[in-house]
């Protein structure tokens, strides 16, 4: 496996190559421009030059008069070193040249107004060509003009190998540069790093500081104490949800066991046996259904309980409701009454169980003579559904807890009674489901579930 370079490498790396880059640009440019400047140098010489050698050649009236002109072309066109001249007539006789040895190559006789070069035997010139009308008709003169430029193609020779050699030299040191920076910069990353590596499950209440982190780095930090903080709360949560499983189910397992072993302490009858049975099945479907519920809770909180989106009439669902509760009730001498209307967007057997279990802890604590009340009205955007009934008031230190897995504010229900405290816990788990909300208000002898539910239009698509 090819093992990647670290963040430190990667970042020096990065560094040296955006200054190699950006010295290289500086130094190509520069380079550019000194050689257009030595251009434009050697073009204004020779055109200075040229203009000089213009004015007097063109005061000839014939190309052979040019011999009188001898002396001032030689201090005009001589006194420059490096500057070779040649000046042919028409038919290309060679008429003067200074030196006298000077040669210029015939290609550039015809390239007037432009600058040309060539090397020769090592050496660089460049030069122009220039075109001299003489009074008489059809007389003419060419005069070029060549400069000795090698000076300059060695000093650009010379500033290129020295810039190749800085920018190498450059390269390393901003590479050593760039390990250090990236080094000292990273060095918060790298005492993040260490506590990290220290939290365990056993020591999930530490925190990162922030305070003297770089602001670059505080988003990931707060990240990860949020993650933590999460975290330790699931942990807490799964402990105690271990350890009211395991409260929860060694009651009935408790009671199987001892009236299993009751009833093995001596011989009975096929009906003994049979109501012994009976009483063990009671116990075992109640553990049942905890089981169910348990599990059903594990995937609302795994986002696998995924509700139909169908049209529901929520006064629909809840006269049903009250029809089947309805017996239970005038047994108990409660009254159950049911007003508003209201459209949502759901799953009718889920919504089913959610209602139930309202009505069913609504019935469990509403004594003789009181009345149950479900409300339906619809608000702006979403619809609200309240479960009232009269009885002992909640204390406020329960209703955070209320929705709580296991949770039971009546002593006798914590005592192991027939109420597993799963049922609330599961009404919000559908509730969320549904994209919908729940809260619990108890004061005054009257407790009220308020649910709110997006309305069908609000629901999205059906």
């Amino acid at each position: 496996m090819i093992r990647r370079p670290s963040l430190t490498t990667r970042l020096s790396l990065l560094f040296m190559l955006a200054l190699t880059g950006v010295l290289l640009a500086v130094g190509l440019t520069f380079n550019l421009l000194s050689r257009e400047h030595f251009v434009d140098l050697d073009r204004h010489a020779l055109h200075e030059k040229l203009q000089a050698s213009q004015r007097l050649l063109g005061g000839l009236r014939r190309a052979d008069q040019l011999e009188a002109l001898g002396p001032q072309l030689h201090t005009l066109l001589g006194a420059h070193q490096d500057l070779r001249a040649q000046i042919l007539a028409a038919d290309g006789r060679v008429l003067f040249a200074e030196p006298s040895e000077a040669a210029i190559p015939a290609r550039f006789r015809t390239q007037t107004h432009a600058l040309w070069e060539w090397w020769e035997e090592g050496r660089l010139l460049r030069g122009m060509t220039a075109q001299v009308a003489l009074a008489e008709p059809g007389q003419s003169l060419t005069l070029l003009l060549a400069l000795d430029v090698t000076h300059h193609a060695d000093f650009f020779a010379a500033l290129e190998r020295w810039l190749w050699i800085a920018l190498g030299v450059c390269a390393l040191l901003s590479a050593g540069l760039g390990w250090l920076v990236a080094r000292s910069g990273l060095r918060p990353l790298r005492e993040v790093t260490q506590v990290a590596a220290t939290v365990s499950a056993r020591s999930l209440k530490e925190r990162i500081p922030e305070a003297a982190l770089p602001v670059e780095l505080r988003p990931l930090v707060s990240s990860f104490n949020g993650m933590l903080e999460r975290l330790d709360e699931s942990f807490v949560r799964l402990a105690n949800f271990s350890a009211d499983i395991a409260h929860e189910l060694r009651t009935p397992l408790t009671q199987l066991m001892t009236h299993t072993e009751v009833v093995l302490t001596r011989a009975r009858s096929l009906e003994e046996y049979q109501d012994a049975l009976y009483a063990n099945l009671d116990d075992l479907k109640r553990m049942a259904r905890m089981i169910d519920d348990m599990l059903f809770l594990a995937k609302a909180d795994n986002g696998l309980i995924v509700p139909a989106r169908r049209p529901l009439a929520l006064h629909e669902l809840v006269d049903k409701l009250l029809d089947y509760y309805r017996l239970l009730a005038e047994e108990h001498g409660i009254a159950l009454q049911a007003s508003g209307r209201g459209l949502i967007a759901g799953d009718e057997g889920m919504l089913r169980r959610a209602l139930s279990n309202l009505l069913s802890n609504a019935l469990r604590y509403t004594s003789a003579g009181g009345s149950i009340r479900v409300a339906i009205a619809e608000g702006e955007g979403e619809v609200m559904l309240s479960v009232e009934n009269p009885g002992p008031s909640i204390p406020a230190e329960h209703l955070g807890r209320l929705f709580d897995r296991f949770y039971r504010v009546a002593p006798a229900d914590r005592e192991g009674g027939g109420n597993a405290g799963l049922g609330l816990a599961i009404t919000r788990s559908i509730v969320e489901a549904h994209g919908g909300r729940i809260r619990c208000a108890s004061a005054d002898g009257i407790t009220r579930f308020e649910l709110a539910f997006p309305a069908a239009m609000a629901a999205g698509p059906l």
